[in-house]
């Protein structure tokens, strides 16, 4: 009997991807840009999506990265996100292709100071 799988229960393989590739660092994760986005110190670093890798390289790398093969800048509605990189499927086919990504998304994420999230404070009357 053969087992049914639901688009909801479908499994990225890149994200499992991702996690060992983070290996023990410290890093969080969260639904974006229809995918899944990993967060470290509450900024994003790298996330998937249906088309491929959602890489941060910040303004200062986007042009080199742009330039690397099967990459591209990040498009939301029309208008290109400078900054953010997207990776076609082939450019992290080999692990190590991988590791060149996240490593260009560490080398920037690590220079930003972390978020934090604003204790949510009671609105005064006037």
């Amino acid at each position: 009997m053969a087992e049914s799988v639901t688009k909801t229960s479908a499994v990225d393989p890149m994200v499992e991807r991702l996690r060992v590739a983070l290996g023990r660092r410290a890093f969080t994760e969260q639904k974006m840009f229809g995918g899944t986005c990993f967060m470290i110190d509450g900024n994003m670093l790298i996330g998937t999506s249906k088309r491929g890798l959602l890489v941060r390289v910040g303004k200062e790398g986007h042009a080199a990265a742009a330039a690397r093969p099967h990459a591209s800048p990040m498009e939301m509605g029309g208008r290109s996100m400078e900054g953010y990189i997207h990776v076609a499927p082939e450019g992290t086919a080999s692990e190590a292709d991988l590791a060149g990504w996240l490593d260009r998304a560490l080398a920037f994420v690590e220079t930003l100071p972390p978020k934090v999230k604003p204790a949510k404070v009671a609105k005064k009357r006037v």
